[in-house]
């Protein structure tokens, strides 16, 4: 039995969006977290996008001390580092897959959609990007890691070597150090990837400069 498609808001640029981001939010909070943004983008109004905001399913989160949230994926702690749980991933993999295949199905083929998210979405964003059998308009990830890094060669899409992926982190943030973000945009950058890295003075958290900068690299890669 197919899995209910993950509910999601909605916030559209323009009339008969011919595009599409579909921005995943993080651990614990939910598709509202990013809702308001769009707007702040400045993305050209010639330029119709339909933003997709989903709400991960609610689970329980081993480093939370199993409390229920709303989360991609289980994160469990071994010696002190945190482990991503691998069959939560690919789960949530096939459930952003859905989403694609939902743009497409209105109208909006593969080579216009952008998979976008912060933190663990961000994480979903690589996941499912890196591994989607037909050319995407781009990958997003923002304040994150590289999940299942070791399997990324041998799993990742020859249709989307030549993505344009934007990565960027605060340089202060206490959650998902600087150093894992820098080494997942070596991972990427050794694998042929062609990353967009930005680092800001901030925590876990977005900023005024990303913001404009996610809508200037939007502009470029929808143009």
């Amino acid at each position: 039995m197919a899995d209910a498609l993950l509910e999601s808001l909605e916030v559209e640029t323009a009339p008969s969006p011919r595009a599409a981001v579909i921005w995943m939010h993080g651990l614990g909070a939910d598709g509202y977290d990013f809702v308001d943004v769009p707007p702040a983008l400045r993305l050209p109004e010639s330029l119709a996008v339909r933003f997709v905001f989903p709400h991960a399913p609610m689970q329980p989160v081993t480093i939370n001390g199993g409390m229920v949230m709303r989360a991609w994926y289980d994160i469990r702690p071994d010696a002190g580092a945190r482990r991503e749980d691998e069959p939560g991933l690919r789960q949530s993999q096939r459930q952003v897959e859905a989403l694609i295949a939902r743009e497409k199905a209105r109208g909006v083929p593969a080579a216009r959609i952008v998979l976008a998210g912060f933190s663990q979405g961000g994480a979903m964003a690589l996941q499912t990007g890196l591994r989607h059998p037909e050319r995407l308009a781009g990958i997003m990830a923002l304040s994150c890691y590289l999940p299942l890094a070791d399997l990324v060669a041998a799993e990742a899409s020859a249709a989307n070597r030549d993505v344009p992926i934007f990565l960027a982190h605060g340089t202060h943030d206490p959650l998902i150090p600087l150093t894992r973000a820098r080494r997942a945009r070596e991972s990427l950058t050794g694998l042929g990837y062609a990353v967009e890295w930005h680092e800001y003075p901030m925590p876990h958290s977005v900023c005024d400069a990303e913001i404009r900068d996610i809508g200037a690299w939007l502009a470029r890669i929808l143009a």
